[in-house]
């Protein structure tokens, strides 16, 4: 492990103490190059020096405007693209290491549910060929399939009649518990969701994610919960990380980021979210943030998100923070607190 790893492994353990980590994701980058007709142009920095860990049987919800590198973070930990830099540790084992049959059965453990329901899902199979087929992939024989994927298709909530429909005949909904039933086919020990619910109808959004809930506890499984949407993260995550421009701002147990936000940027998300009643929304004080996010071709110096943070210092435009821990178990990476 290289001295880089080393450092940033003692400052994730620091950052969920008593908890044991399934998932440790130490100074990840993922740089994308951007290539003119002959030279390469420069590189879009998606994902740079990310490090946090996700405990055994718990949710992290990683939240943050588009084009933060949330789904990127995601694919990477999984390895369905790889990374430039940086190590990833499941159960601790480098994944980084593996190729070939460990590589296969790494992704045994891990899998992901799409956010597009209507893309995921190959049109031509059958429901009963698409939640088999990784088992299939995987030669992992059943004594009986049918019967197996109709158990895993009324843990989601269908019943024997959608067994040999096809994805056309199904709702948005219904479509994403196939994928879900698709997922837990080879009994994970961890999922990525990415923005599960953000296609789908309110009404569905919340059977969806009680679904989710109750599969976690039933099978005490671990999630990287991906979302752009606060309120769903609160309810479904044990812990949240907040990202910007590729780095995580602010990190810590989901009740403290909501109820005491550290970072400039978590502030302005939060008071973002609409409140229902507007004699309240009426007389809430919001901190409003100016302009879009910069280009991550060209990420501006210091803090990322100086150029539009309303707290400005000189030396935010100087230097990047650290994550430093604002209070026990709660981490923001802005010079206020320093």
């Amino acid at each position: 492990m290289s001295e880089n790893s080393s450092r940033a492994r003692e400052s994730v353990k620091r950052m969920f103490p008593g908890e044991q980590p399934l998932v440790e994701v130490l100074n990840l980058k993922k740089y994308f190059p951007v290539r003119g007709l002959i030279f390469t142009r420069g590189y879009v920095k998606a994902v740079d020096g990310v490090s946090f860990s996700i405990p055994k049987s718990k949710t992290l919800g990683l939240v943050g405007e588009s084009g933060s590198g949330k789904t990127t973070v995601g694919r990477l930990i999984l390895r369905l693209i790889e990374p430039t830099g940086g190590s990833i540790y499941f159960d601790g084992r480098d994944i980084l290491k593996l190729s070939g049959r460990g590589l296969k059965a790494f992704r045994r453990r891990a899998q992901i549910v799409f956010q597009d329901p209507y893309m995921s899902l190959n049109p031509r199979m059958t429901v009963f060929d698409i939640v088999y087929e990784p088992l299939r992939v995987h030669g992992i024989k059943v004594e009986n399939p049918q019967e197996y994927v109709l158990k895993l298709l009324y843990q989601v909530g269908l019943n024997e009649t959608h067994l040999f429909r096809y994805p056309h005949e199904f709702s948005g909904g219904q479509r994403q518990r196939i994928a879900i039933a698709r997922a837990l086919a080879l009994n994970p020990e961890f999922m990525v969701l990415d923005e599960p619910t953000s296609m789908l109808d309110v009404s569905v959004q919340a059977q969806i994610l009680n679904l989710l809930k109750e599969i976690q506890a039933k099978y005490n499984l671990t999630f990287l919960f991906i979302s752009h949407d606060l309120g769903v993260v609160r309810y479904m995550s044990d812990y949240m990380a907040v990202m910007y421009l590729g780095k995580i701002v602010e990190i810590g147990p989901s009740d403290k980021v909501f109820e005491n936000p550290a970072h400039p940027y978590t502030k302005a998300l939060l008071s973002a979210i609409p409140i229902p009643d507007p004699e309240v929304a009426r007389t809430r004080s919001r901190l409003t943030i100016k302009g879009e996010p910069p280009s991550p071709l060209n990420p501006p110096r210091g803090c990322r998100f100086h150029p539009r943070c309303p707290f400005y210092m000189e030396k935010c435009g100087l230097e990047e923070p650290p994550l430093i821990e604002v209070e026990k178990g709660h981490w923001s990476a802005c010079w206020l607190h320093v």
